[in-house]
């Protein structure tokens, strides 16, 4: 199987995970989406000064400013199978 049609499976079985992740590691699940389907955050950031859920998200996905969408997609990839697990 190539890596996209791993990384597509992998984001169904997101869906499916029994017990609800953390909140950090629904941003790592968030951010590694966002590397792997769109590249590079380069956004400002929020319109909305006050809402924090964006500004986290934003936050996370920057961190990931140069990792490949290739290397995106194996980390996601990584971290649902060890959440299905």
């Amino acid at each position: 199987m190539e890596l996209s049609e791993l990384f597509e499976q992998a984001v169904a079985n997101s869906k499916t995970i029994a017990e609800k992740p953390d909140n950090e590691t629904l941003l790592k699940l968030y951010s590694l989406f966002k590397q792997a389907t769109e590249g590079d955050n380069n956004s400002d950031g929020p319109v909305n000064a006050f809402d924090f859920v964006a500004k986290f998200k934003h936050a996370a996905w920057e961190k990931l400013k140069g990792t490949s969408k290739e290397d995106a997609m194996q980390q996601y990839i990584d971290l649902v199978t060890k959440l299905k697990a």
